[in-house]
């Protein structure tokens, strides 16, 4: 009678093992820090970006030590998007057209060090964080919209799917 009382709440702790385990893996599979390319900015439409960066190029010297950024104006996006080597190993990408108007002429942001500027109304952004570090008080002020990167060896691909 006692083994079979134990034998009973073995396999329930056994059980409660079990379902704790179970709950876990779902939550580890039904949540991720990744947005999956999302842009919920109303300014910059949502366009596809897929891009590879050779990192052994010259033409990428920029982007082989940290706070090195580098323009792409043909990769995709509205504008193209910026590069930018945060810690040497960890990199961002980031959309070039200011992302507090609609594209226009004087949309397309330039880089100048480790910031972003859109000259139509001085704005300024950080390409570490991609935070406005001008905002305009009273207003929407929205950071810059980010694309995926991931590094494989000396290979960067830039994608927003």
């Amino acid at each position: 009678m006692i083994l079979r009382k134990l034998r009973n709440v073995l396999n329930m702790k056994e059980m409660k093992r079990l379902f704790f385990s179970c709950l876990v893996i779902i939550s580890l599979f039904s949540c991720s820090s990744d947005d999956g390319g999302i842009n919920n900015n109303p300014y910059i439409p949502n366009t596809l970006v897929q891009f590879q960066i050779n990192l052994d190029l010259p033409l990428f010297d920029n982007l082989r030590f940290a706070g090195g950024s580098t323009y792409i104006s043909n990769g995709g996006g509205v504008r193209g998007f910026f590069v930018f080597n945060l810690s040497g190993d960890q990199f961002l990408a980031w959309e070039a057209s200011c992302p507090n108007h609609f594209p226009s002429s004087c949309s397309t942001m330039t880089i100048e060090g480790v910031l972003a500027t859109c000259a139509c109304e001085d704005f300024e952004y950080s390409l570490a964080n991609g935070q406005l570090l001008n905002p305009v008080e009273g207003g929407e002020n929205y950071p810059m919209v980010n694309y995926r990167v991931t590094k494989s060896g000396n290979i960067l691909s830039v994608t927003n799917n």
